[in-house]
């Protein structure tokens, strides 16, 4: 009895795992010239994305699971500041007609959770407009331009100019 109940244990316990492992978003890499993002892609679902599932006025990882990255290759700037060569940890705080992007040094973040214990990594804060669009965007999307970084999901979209 004992045997099959050990036994009947870890096959729940595994099939748990399985089932909490799959709900993990999509990791997406978005690359252009001098930037590379990696972020995972969490999709709407119905939700209210904005002032909803991502509260306004709150840091936020920028995307899914673990936080999201970015790399510069060599100096230049971001969002009209001077930003080094380098990989940073992407966060923002969502407003409704405006974003801070925060660059922080500190990487290998899960989330946004430990963000006060870090915030003295800071390197850079940037605010810039938010519009918001007629069209749905279902998954968090991030496209590297030339000149711009772009974040699209729900009917929100977010972009910061490049520059190197």
């Amino acid at each position: 009895m004992k045997q099959f109940l050990a036994i009947l244990f870890l096959t729940l316990f595994s099939v748990g795992t399985l089932s909490a492992q799959n709900t993990l978003s999509p990791r997406a890499t978005a690359q252009h010239g001098n930037v590379t993002v990696e972020y995972g892609q969490p999709s709407k679902r119905g939700r209210v994305v904005f002032g909803g599932l991502e509260p306004y006025g709150q840091v936020w990882r920028t995307g899914a699971n673990e936080a999201t990255t970015i790399t510069f290759k060599k100096d230049g700037t971001f969002g009209g500041k001077a930003v080094k060569a380098g990989t940073y940890t992407l966060y923002t705080i969502p407003r409704e007609k405006e974003w801070e992007f925060i660059l922080n040094s500190k990487l290998g973040q899960w989330g946004a959770y430990e963000y006060e214990k870090i915030k003295g990594s800071d390197v850079l804060h940037v605010t810039v407009p938010s519009k918001q669009t007629k069209e749905v965007v279902e998954v968090f999307t991030i496209t590297v331009k030339a000149d711009a970084m772009l974040l699209e999901w729900d009917q929100t979209q977010v972009s910061v100019p490049l520059k190197f």
